[in-house]
């Protein structure tokens, strides 16, 4: 099983989100995601949320929440585990563009193009189902969650928080 991180930091009612459109041989091509990535030896989750963080964005998290832990299991991939991060709190030069639906602005990210979206726009982007159901428990500030996500294919198929299908 692989483990990875992903957060979301937020500013002025904007999600800073990665549309990954540069990768070679990408899972999550085309898709829009928070940022994050695979641990290192020896990383805890919050280590590498940090380190991939600033990998990503040059943004330093003053601060982060731990929400969840989000396991994905597929009849195509890995099964992985993923540690769910948000930050309001970060340090650094913030030098990315608003994204407001129209053309992007390419940023230097080796990994896509990294805006801050509006909340209320980012149901609406190429996201994985999966992750429109872990977003809606981050926006309804849901204390720390475990949730299971199953895929056939790209088809979310199952959804299981707490043990619990939803």
């Amino acid at each position: 099983m692989k483990n990875t991180t992903l957060c979301y930091l937020e500013k002025d009612g904007a999600l800073l989100m990665l549309h990954r459109v540069k990768k070679q041989n990408d899972v999550n091509a085309g898709k829009w995601v928070g940022v994050g990535g695979h641990f290192e030896e020896g990383e805890s989750p919050y280590d590498c949320a940090v380190r991939e963080i600033f990998e990503e964005t040059g943004l330093v998290p003053a601060a982060l929440s731990y929400r969840g832990v989000v396991t994905f299991v597929s009849d195509e991939w890995e099964t992985e585990q993923m540690h769910l991060f948000t930050s309001d709190d970060f340090l650094g030069e913030d030098r990315f563009p608003r994204y407001t639906g129209g053309e992007e602005v390419t940023t230097d990210c080796c990994e896509g193009n990294l805006a801050w979206v509006e909340k209320s726009l980012v149901p609406s982007l190429p996201l994985w189902e999966g992750d429109k159901v872990f977003l809606s428990l981050l926006e309804k500030d849901e204390p720390f969650f475990s949730l299971k996500l199953v895929y056939k294919g790209d088809a979310l198929v199952s959804a299981i928080k707490n043990g619990l299908p939803m």
